[in-house]
């Protein structure tokens, strides 16, 4: 029985033996009036099936799921269950049915190990002064049969405990505080009281620990004035006297846990070295022993014939790992060093039954969640038997996935992983891997779901919150490529009940190809060029959470020589691909493109040359769809300020069209910009800066023309360059990166939408943080 820091005595008692219920137990004279049933206590309505989940294997009688074992019986079991734990049902074996139990307010419920409860007038036993005795096994048009009900109270007496069919245990506080421990039973609807012989006269704080068994029952007392000692003993039913006493530390008075067999006696104690320790007795040899549970809060304990049955209560739910809340069982007639054997993996309650087994609301790794019947069958050993099921696994177990087949990040800013488990009381290690590179996204996720956790989504969902990140050295991570991926968990229980559970599984992350993305991940990268003439590509990421744009950890070397060109620019999908290109213009007027090959290592194929003649050109821009067929075009103006348009093909060998002049008068530009849609018209839009610091907008018509220029601000000239920075943000607008030059700060602009305020305020972002001062240009 479960060990509490209450009034509950019978959540206090080790009742371990079999209760005997004999009809006509004589007990001799002191006639006092029975009582009629005390008003407010009723018997349960009639019996209907409880609902319950699917039995598991051969099995069928439920038991609740969030419930204790409270009592038990030869035809049925008592349980406690619900949020508050005050939801009584007494379940029958025969058929699974089950009915409430229902007690007077104020009152409670009291099990015997049999058939029969005990409704009383107080939720405490120890305080209950009337109690009506019901026989569960019997009931009349569906209720159970009312044997006896007892007005202690009227006998100046409370309940100790019930020993038959008619029979209880009670206790007289006398004037001078002096106690008497009496035997008071019903004759033909007359109570009558003897009290127990052979007890010392100075004998009080009865308690009974321990159901009848054999015609005996265990009870505890203290004795002493000065020097206050405890005690148990053992009285014989039909005479009844004393027939054993055992020498204690203390009473036990709603404290200790007494358990009684035909072979042996049990109690335990707290001491301040050991913590709780299990003390007992050989009845016939006087062979004691001592049991060490330790320093806990509660425990179990309970004799099966000479088997000591011990644990620490908890729940399958529980985070810790407490090695001693197995329940184990050793043989007190073995030797010294003979070793406990488990039982259960855990329990939360036990109670004793009727033939003097136990009852473990607990589980098994084999056969899971539910009651068990824990026997000595013969010859000294024991038996443990399945006899009731909650219908779920105690072992942690998978229970399926929520994971999408497709994660479109177009559609979705983050997306939530989730997967099932039987509970949530788990370290789950998780991981994300791309197939085609291996790169990986892990997490330890310590599941919590006693308190608010951000990785469980019910009782048994956890998961995450993915935005679609893998794990580099910086704060923030960095964008997921596109394609394949696998996900694989494994999950240790931290109870250490059961087994680590592994599992895996598939999905692919989808994006539409990005104007600024060269390593297929969704973010925009930035190309820069340092003095020596190398080219450099550093990743974008954004935290969604933080709402800020940072670079990855480390930039990647694209190659070298790249000084040979006076021009480079970034210029959007212009080869038919699916990732964005390059155009790189050498001194002599040469125009090579640069394929987007989406691979982070090496993110731009081998150079072909285009054309020859760029040379005449003093600014280039690429990026935007201008004409409205699907397609990057390109604009450039000449020394003499005029304005002209390429239209790009979609072919590698020749990916822009003949040019055609868009007008004159943009010589006042020191540049442009080509941006995308930034304000949500028909086509792509051009920023052009002038020479005064002024950035203004062109809204494209979709023709190839734009309308009147609008004005977005001054203060723009202290950028060394403005970049069509694609969607930065993930807020399905394109953006705006503002570079500094060496040394100098920089920013992005999150695009609006709204073409008369087409950005919002500026947002540091230093993407060209290693190696910056050496950096001359940046796209």
């Amino acid at each position: 029985m479960q060990n509490r820091s209450s009034f509950r005595r019978r959540h206090l008692a080790a009742v371990t033996a079999v209760l005997a219920i004999t009809a006509g137990t004589a007990l001799a004279a002191g006639p006092a009036a029975l009582a009629a049933a005390p008003a407010g206590v009723t018997a349960p309505a009639g019996l209907t099936a409880a609902a319950g989940p699917t039995a598991a294997a051969d099995v069928t009688v439920p038991f609740p799921a969030d419930g204790k074992i409270d009592g038990a019986g030869a035809t049925g079991f008592l349980s406690r269950s619900g949020e508050t734990g005050q939801e009584l049902r007494w379940t029958r074996y025969e058929d699974g049915v089950s009915a409430a139990v229902a007690s007077p307010v104020g009152g409670g419920v009291d099990g015997t190990g049999t058939d029969i409860l005990v409704v009383g007038d107080s939720a405490a036993p120890h305080l209950m002064r009337t109690v009506t005795l019901l026989d569960m096994s019997a009931p009349v048009a569906d209720r159970p049969a009312v044997v006896v009900s007892f007005d202690l109270g009227s006998l100046g007496a409370t309940y100790v405990r019930a020993v038959g069919p008619d029979t209880v245990l009670a206790k007289r506080i006398g004037a001078n505080g002096s106690e008497k421990l009496l035997l008071v039973t019903s004759e033909n609807d007359v109570a009558h009281e003897r009290e127990v012989t052979g007890l010392p006269a100075d004998a009080r704080h009865f308690s009974a620990g321990a159901s009848a068994v054999d015609g005996e029952i265990l009870v505890g007392y203290e004795t002493g004035s000065d020097l206050i000692t405890g005690g148990r003993a053992v009285i014989d039913l039909a005479t009844g006297a004393v027939v054993k006493t055992y020498g204690a530390s203390d009473s036990g008075y709603l404290q200790s846990q007494m358990s009684l067999s035909a072979s042996h006696v049990a109690w335990s104690h707290f001491t301040e070295d050991d913590g709780i320790v299990v003390h007992t007795v050989d009845r016939s040899t006087g062979t004691t022993k001592r049991r060490v549970l330790g320093f806990v809060d509660e425990h179990l304990t309970g004799l099966v014939g000479n088997w000591l049955v011990f644990g620490v209560p908890s729940k399958l739910t529980e985070h810790g790992t407490f090695p001693n809340t197995r329940v184990r069982a050793v043989d007190l007639t073995a030797g010294a060093t003979a070793e406990p054997v488990e039982l259960t993996a855990y329990a939360n309650s036990m109670e004793p039954a009727a033939d003097g087994s136990l009852l473990i609301r607990g589980g098994t790794l084999e056969q899971g969640e539910g009651l068990y019947e824990v026997s000595s069958p013969g010859g000294g050993q024991l038996a443990v038997e399945k006899v009731a099921t909650t219908g779920q696994p105690t072992a942690l177990t998978y229970l399926g996935s929520q994971v999408p087949a497709v994660v479109d990040f177009d559609r979705d800013r983050e997306t939530e992983l989730k997967w099932r488990l039987s509970r949530l009381n788990a370290d789950v290690h998780l991981k994300l891997t791309h197939k085609k590179t291996g790169q990986s996204y892990s997490r330890l996720l310590e599941l919590r779901r006693t308190y608010p956790s951000r990785h469980t989504f019910d009782d048994i969902t956890f998961g995450i919150t993915w935005q679609g990140v893998l794990a580099d050295l910086s704060a923030n991570g960095k964008s997921a490529f596109n394609g394949d991926y696998t996900w694989e968990f494994r999950a240790v229980p931290q109870n250490g009940i059961g087994a680590e559970v592994k599992q895996s599984g598939t999905f692919k992350v989808v994006r539409s190809a990005k104007p600024h993305d060269y390593s297929d991940n969704g973010s925009p990268d930035l190309f820069a060029r340092d003095r020596d003439g190398a080219l450099w590509r550093v990743d974008s990421t954004y935290d969604s959470y933080t709402r800020k744009l940072a670079p990855t950890y480390q930039r990647a070397a694209v190659g070298s020589g790249w000084n040979t060109y006076d021009r480079i620019e970034s210029v959007g999908n212009v080869a038919g691909t699916n990732v964005a290109d390059v155009i790189a213009r050498d001194r002599t007027g040469a125009l090579w493109l640069y394929q987007g090959t989406g691979s982070e290592t090496k993110p731009l194929g081998a150079r072909t040359k285009i054309g020859s003649g760029w040379g005449v050109y003093n600014q280039l821009a690429g990026g935007s769809d201008l004409t409205g067929d699907g397609r990057a075009d390109l604009v450039a103006t000449d020394k003499a300020g005029d304005l002209y348009l390429y239209k790009g093909t979609g072919s590698a060998t020749a990916p822009f069209g003949a040019r055609k002049k868009l007008g004159g008068g943009w010589g006042g530009y020191n540049q442009l910009t080509t941006v995308g849609n930034l304000a949500g018209g028909p086509a792509g839009d051009l920023l052009a800066r002038d020479t005064a610091g002024i950035l203004w907008l062109h809204l494209g018509r979709g023709d190839g023309t734009f309308a009147s220029r609008v004005k977005v601000g001054s203060g723009w000239g202290g950028y060394t360059e403005l970049i069509g920075f694609g969607d930065a943000n993930k807020d399905g607008r394109t953006d705006l990166y503002a570079w500094g030059g060496p040394s100098r700060p920089s920013y992005v602009y999150a695009g609006t939408g709204n073409w008369s305020a087409p950005f919002a305020a500026r947002a540091s972002a230093e993407l060209l943080m290693y190696a910056g001062a050496a950096y001359q240009h940046a796209l």
